[in-house]
């Protein structure tokens, strides 16, 4: 399930920011990077809040204020935190709040993949809005693709219009 995170994420950041020149290259990475846990067999490290605010501290500790580099490296924990949120991560308590509940983790499985027929219908879901992003930021042009693989930016930003 990869396109659901993907989706939810480039939405949200649309209708919080509500900034054009975001770089969603990043947001794109963090909201599926806590999904790689599959092949370990279970949410881990990466579905835990405290990775979430450690890469936010290592952002903002390591660049400088208002300068490009942190705005574009931003984008990474952002992604994972809505990844947090977009799996509903907290619902796994000691894994959600590892380390702070103890170093081991449980036999839980991958919520992505626990959730059965629902992750289906999820990321069915994320393909729609996929598409729907796709079309509003005019994705099927290459000068629009080129330009969003450059510097992460989309012409049509969540809510401003379609």
């Amino acid at each position: 399930m990869l396109l659901w995170f993907v989706a939810t994420s480039i939405l949200a950041i649309g209708f919080v920011f509500r900034d054009p020149a975001f770089d969603h290259r990043l947001l794109v990475v963090g909201s599926v990077l806590p999904g790689v846990e599959v092949v370990v067999g279970g949410a881990r490290a990466l579905h835990s809040v405290t990775v979430s605010i450690a890469l936010l501290a290592i952002v903002m500790i390591a660049t400088r204020r208002g300068s490009a580099r942190r705005r574009t490296l931003l984008g990474l924990p952002i992604g994972v935190f809505l990844h947090l949120v977009f799996d509903a991560a907290w619902n796994d308590t000691d894994t959600f709040w590892w380390p702070v509940t103890g170093w081991s983790f449980d036999d839980v499985g991958a919520p992505i993949v626990d959730r059965g027929v629902l992750s289906v219908v999820l990321e069915a879901v994320g393909v729609v809005v996929c598409a729907w992003l796709w079309r509003i930021n005019h994705l099927g042009e290459r000068e629009n693709r080129r330009r969003f693989l450059a510097d992460g930016r989309l012409v049509s930003v969540p809510p401003s219009g379609t």
